[in-house]
């Protein structure tokens, strides 16, 4: 049986999982934690992890960058998998989750869902293929409740598209104020917040005379939770240590 310490477990995101591993006969949830302690689904709620004392196989994070050090500091002393879900990390704590990397299997995706990251290698191989005879732009839309801007997920898949470039393309965030042509060597990325939307993302290559879009639309968050459950079953059988994502499960397990 695999056991899930679930890190933001009262959030969409974290019911979400919640359902996921409720009709998995071989996963468990034996502990949650969030700010809200509320118990919904059956297991203990903590608002720190370092208050659990019980066995476990993994640590799975969708909370926020502010959980980080506790989690790592948790996952480093129990020397468990630590796969984090949460986006907008400092530098600071991007180093941070590198060195944590070099003594447990850590897993971190800007996004959890297996169609994204199959969209983030469609760019790598469109970007190969039209390289510099198109301008990329990237348009993310969400929800009006979500923090961060541009998305996570935006910044992973214009990070895809620059690494099949032949070149080294500078990021534009929006484009007001800004009266000048387009420069050939950018990647253009916008944001849409509002109502309820869960996730889109259109990555548009733009040529002369024709026009390529590659688009992923999340209808609900259970897209996120598939993939995570997933993510913790395939870090389970990792023993070694090193930073680890969406890429790894893919080329593991038959979706």
């Amino acid at each position: 049986m695999l056991k899930i310490i679930l890190v933001g477990c009262n959030g969409f995101t974290g019911k979400a999982v919640s359902a996921i591993v409720a009709d998995e006969p071989d996963v468990s949830i034996v502990a949650g934690v969030d700010l809200d302690t509320t118990e919904l689904c059956g297991f203990p709620v903590y608002k720190n992890v370092s208050e659990f004392g019980g066995e476990a196989d993994v640590v799975l994070d969708f909370s926020s960058p502010a959980a980080l050090e506790c989690l790592i500091a948790f996952s480093l002393d129990k020397r468990l998998p630590l796969i984090l879900c949460a986006t907008g990390y400092s530098p600071e704590q991007l180093a941070a989750i590198e060195k944590a990397a070099k003594r447990i299997p850590l897993f971190r995706s800007g996004n959890m869902s297996i169609g994204i990251n199959l969209l983030s290698d469609l760019v790598r191989r469109a970007c190969s293929v039209l390289a510099e005879g198109f301008d990329v732009e990237i348009v993310e839309r969400h929800h009006r409740r979500k923090l961060d801007a541009p998305s996570g997920t935006a910044m992973m898949l214009a990070d895809a598209a620059s690494d099949a470039l032949p070149y080294n393309p500078e990021y534009v965030f929006e484009r007001r104020g800004s009266r000048q042509p387009r420069a050939k060597h950018e990647i253009g990325i916008s944001a849409v917040r509002g109502g309820t939307i869960v996730g889109e993302h259109d990555v548009i290559f733009a040529g002369q005379h024709e026009l390529i879009e590659l688009k992923h639309t999340a209808f609900s968050r259970e897209v996120f939770a598939i993939g995570a459950v997933k993510a913790a079953k395939f870090m389970t059988g990792i023993g070694k240590p090193g930073m680890y994502d969406m890429s790894d499960v893919l080329a593991q397990v038959v979706v």
